[in-house]
Protein backbone atom coordinates (compact mmCIF):
# COMPACT_ATOMS: atom_id res chain seq x y z
CA UNK A 1 0.00 0.00 0.00
CA UNK A 2 1.16 3.39 -0.84
CA UNK A 3 1.50 5.66 2.08
CA UNK A 4 2.80 8.42 0.20
CA UNK A 5 -0.50 10.52 0.53
CA UNK A 6 -0.57 10.25 4.26
CA UNK A 7 2.90 11.67 4.30
CA UNK A 8 2.21 14.42 2.39
CA UNK A 9 2.25 17.83 4.13
CA UNK A 10 -0.95 19.39 5.22
CA UNK A 11 -0.24 22.27 3.08
CA UNK A 12 0.27 20.96 -0.25
CA UNK A 13 -3.05 18.83 -0.10
CA UNK A 14 -4.70 22.15 0.64
CA UNK A 15 -3.01 23.94 -2.48
CA UNK A 16 -3.89 21.05 -4.57
CA UNK A 17 -7.28 20.80 -3.12
CA UNK A 18 -7.55 25.07 -3.73
CA UNK A 19 -6.55 24.23 -7.22
CA UNK A 20 -8.93 21.52 -7.57
CA UNK A 21 -11.55 23.45 -6.47
CA UNK A 22 -10.59 26.56 -8.20
CA UNK A 23 -10.31 24.15 -11.44
CA UNK A 24 -14.44 23.01 -10.76
CA UNK A 25 -15.29 26.83 -10.74
CA UNK A 26 -13.59 28.03 -13.91
CA UNK A 27 -15.38 25.05 -15.84
CA UNK A 28 -18.01 26.42 -14.95
CA UNK A 29 -17.38 29.47 -16.33
CA UNK A 30 -15.55 28.45 -19.43
CA UNK A 31 -14.77 25.69 -21.72
CA UNK A 32 -11.59 23.63 -20.57
CA UNK A 33 -9.34 24.71 -23.15
CA UNK A 34 -10.19 28.01 -22.13
CA UNK A 35 -8.25 27.27 -18.75
CA UNK A 36 -4.72 28.34 -18.34
CA UNK A 37 -2.05 27.79 -15.72
CA UNK A 38 -2.19 31.66 -15.41
CA UNK A 39 -6.28 32.17 -14.75
CA UNK A 40 -6.03 28.77 -12.75
CA UNK A 41 -3.58 30.57 -10.75
CA UNK A 42 -4.91 33.39 -10.37
CA UNK A 43 -8.36 32.17 -9.15
CA UNK A 44 -6.75 29.72 -6.50
CA UNK A 45 -4.82 32.98 -5.67
CA UNK A 46 -1.36 31.62 -5.91
CA UNK A 47 1.21 32.46 -8.47
CA UNK A 48 2.19 30.50 -11.15
CA UNK A 49 5.38 28.91 -9.42
CA UNK A 50 3.48 27.37 -6.58
CA UNK A 51 1.09 25.57 -9.56
CA UNK A 52 4.91 23.87 -11.08
CA UNK A 53 5.24 22.76 -7.74
CA UNK A 54 2.57 20.89 -8.16
CA UNK A 55 1.54 20.07 -11.82
CA UNK A 56 3.78 20.49 -14.85
CA UNK A 57 0.72 21.66 -16.59
CA UNK A 58 -2.95 21.21 -17.18
CA UNK A 59 -3.19 18.25 -18.68
CA UNK A 60 -0.69 16.67 -15.93
CA UNK A 61 -3.26 18.13 -13.36
CA UNK A 62 -6.30 16.55 -14.88
CA UNK A 63 -4.76 13.15 -14.95
CA UNK A 64 -3.77 13.26 -11.41
CA UNK A 65 -7.23 14.26 -10.99
CA UNK A 66 -8.92 11.67 -12.48
CA UNK A 67 -6.29 9.20 -11.22
CA UNK A 68 -7.31 10.53 -7.61
CA UNK A 69 -11.35 10.28 -8.74
CA UNK A 70 -10.90 6.71 -9.91
CA UNK A 71 -8.97 5.75 -6.21
CA UNK A 72 -11.95 7.61 -4.41
CA UNK A 73 -14.03 5.74 -5.86
CA UNK A 74 -12.28 2.22 -5.39
CA UNK A 75 -12.20 2.82 -1.92
CA UNK A 76 -15.53 3.58 -1.39
CA UNK A 77 -17.07 0.64 -3.11
CA UNK A 78 -14.58 -1.50 -1.12
CA UNK A 79 -17.10 -1.03 1.72
CA UNK A 80 -19.31 -3.40 1.70
CA UNK A 81 -21.07 -5.37 3.86
CA UNK A 82 -18.27 -8.43 5.70
CA UNK A 83 -20.88 -11.15 5.36
CA UNK A 84 -23.44 -9.71 2.87
CA UNK A 85 -27.09 -11.96 2.88
CA UNK A 86 -26.58 -12.14 -0.81
CA UNK A 87 -25.22 -10.90 -4.04
CA UNK A 88 -27.88 -8.68 -5.00
CA UNK A 89 -26.88 -6.97 -1.19
CA UNK A 90 -23.92 -6.68 -1.95
CA UNK A 91 -23.93 -5.22 -5.75
CA UNK A 92 -26.97 -2.68 -3.53
CA UNK A 93 -24.61 -1.67 -1.23
CA UNK A 94 -21.86 -0.99 -3.25
CA UNK A 95 -24.54 1.08 -5.74
CA UNK A 96 -25.48 3.39 -2.27
CA UNK A 97 -21.73 3.91 -1.71
CA UNK A 98 -21.25 5.38 -5.37
CA UNK A 99 -24.01 7.42 -5.11
CA UNK A 100 -23.65 8.41 -1.44
CA UNK A 101 -19.79 9.63 -2.41
CA UNK A 102 -21.28 11.37 -5.89
CA UNK A 103 -23.77 13.16 -3.82
CA UNK A 104 -20.72 14.27 -1.36
CA UNK A 105 -18.98 15.51 -3.72
CA UNK A 106 -22.13 16.70 -6.05
CA UNK A 107 -20.65 19.99 -7.33
CA UNK A 108 -16.71 18.03 -8.69
CA UNK A 109 -19.06 15.43 -10.48
CA UNK A 110 -22.03 17.77 -11.81
CA UNK A 111 -19.35 19.84 -13.30
CA UNK A 112 -17.42 17.39 -15.07
CA UNK A 113 -20.58 15.25 -16.14
CA UNK A 114 -21.86 18.44 -17.95
CA UNK A 115 -18.95 19.65 -19.19
CA UNK A 116 -18.43 16.02 -20.61
CA UNK A 117 -14.70 16.35 -20.00
CA UNK A 118 -13.32 13.06 -21.78
CA UNK A 119 -10.61 12.69 -18.94
CA UNK A 120 -13.21 12.22 -16.54
CA UNK A 121 -15.93 10.89 -17.80
CA UNK A 122 -14.63 7.96 -19.93
CA UNK A 123 -12.61 7.11 -16.82
CA UNK A 124 -15.97 6.99 -15.24
CA UNK A 125 -17.60 4.99 -17.60
CA UNK A 126 -14.63 2.63 -17.61
CA UNK A 127 -15.16 2.15 -13.57
CA UNK A 128 -18.88 1.48 -13.97
CA UNK A 129 -18.03 -1.01 -16.94
CA UNK A 130 -16.29 -3.04 -14.65
CA UNK A 131 -19.17 -3.14 -12.20
CA UNK A 132 -22.07 -4.14 -14.45
CA UNK A 133 -19.36 -6.30 -16.08
CA UNK A 134 -18.65 -8.01 -12.85
CA UNK A 135 -22.47 -8.08 -12.18
CA UNK A 136 -23.32 -9.68 -15.96
CA UNK A 137 -20.61 -12.51 -15.56
CA UNK A 138 -21.85 -13.87 -12.23
CA UNK A 139 -25.20 -13.86 -13.95
CA UNK A 140 -23.72 -16.44 -16.32
CA UNK A 141 -25.21 -19.20 -14.39
CA UNK A 142 -28.56 -18.31 -14.42
CA UNK A 143 -30.86 -20.17 -16.73
CA UNK A 144 -32.99 -17.29 -17.84
CA UNK A 145 -29.87 -15.54 -18.98
CA UNK A 146 -28.86 -18.21 -21.08
CA UNK A 147 -31.75 -18.92 -22.44
CA UNK A 148 -32.93 -14.93 -23.39
CA UNK A 149 -29.91 -15.58 -26.13
CA UNK A 150 -27.96 -12.08 -24.46
CA UNK A 151 -25.10 -10.77 -26.01
CA UNK A 152 -22.82 -10.02 -22.94
CA UNK A 153 -20.94 -7.26 -24.78
CA UNK A 154 -24.00 -5.68 -25.08
CA UNK A 155 -25.67 -6.22 -21.78
CA UNK A 156 -22.69 -4.31 -20.52
CA UNK A 157 -22.76 -1.35 -22.82
CA UNK A 158 -26.57 -0.93 -22.36
CA UNK A 159 -25.90 -1.64 -18.38
CA UNK A 160 -23.12 0.76 -18.15
CA UNK A 161 -24.93 3.47 -20.35
CA UNK A 162 -28.08 3.12 -18.30
CA UNK A 163 -25.94 3.96 -15.21
CA UNK A 164 -24.24 6.76 -16.11
CA UNK A 165 -27.41 8.25 -17.66
CA UNK A 166 -29.24 7.89 -14.62
CA UNK A 167 -26.50 9.68 -12.29
CA UNK A 168 -25.88 12.46 -14.54
CA UNK A 169 -29.72 12.80 -14.91
CA UNK A 170 -29.90 12.75 -10.95
CA UNK A 171 -26.85 15.25 -10.92
CA UNK A 172 -28.79 17.88 -13.34
CA UNK A 173 -31.82 17.12 -11.30
CA UNK A 174 -29.82 18.82 -8.30
CA UNK A 175 -30.58 15.06 -6.67
CA UNK A 176 -34.19 14.94 -5.94
CA UNK A 177 -34.27 11.59 -4.62
CA UNK A 178 -31.94 9.81 -1.95
CA UNK A 179 -28.95 7.57 -3.11
CA UNK A 180 -30.67 4.58 -1.52
CA UNK A 181 -34.02 5.48 -3.17
CA UNK A 182 -32.00 5.58 -6.65
CA UNK A 183 -30.05 2.94 -6.44
CA UNK A 184 -33.67 0.64 -5.46
CA UNK A 185 -35.43 2.09 -7.93
CA UNK A 186 -32.44 1.33 -10.89
CA UNK A 187 -32.32 -2.32 -9.07
CA UNK A 188 -35.72 -2.62 -9.51
CA UNK A 189 -36.10 -1.56 -13.27
CA UNK A 190 -33.32 -3.72 -14.00
CA UNK A 191 -35.29 -6.62 -12.53
CA UNK A 192 -38.46 -5.81 -14.83
CA UNK A 193 -36.16 -4.77 -17.69
CA UNK A 194 -35.08 -8.55 -17.47
CA UNK A 195 -37.79 -10.08 -16.85
CA UNK A 196 -39.89 -8.37 -19.62
CA UNK A 197 -37.18 -9.15 -22.39
CA UNK A 198 -38.43 -13.01 -24.16
CA UNK A 199 -35.88 -15.30 -25.17
CA UNK A 200 -34.62 -14.47 -28.96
Amino acid sequence: MDNTTARTDPRILRTRQLLKDSFIDLLQEVDIEKITVNRLAQRATINRVTFYLHYRDIPDMLEKMADEMNEEIYRVLKKTPENPNSVEEEELTMLVNLLEHIAEHAKFYKVILAKQTPIFTDRLLKLLTELITAKIERMDGDSYYLSAGFQKDIAIWYGSSALIGTIVAWLRNDLPYTPLFLAKQFFLLHKLDTCCRTPG
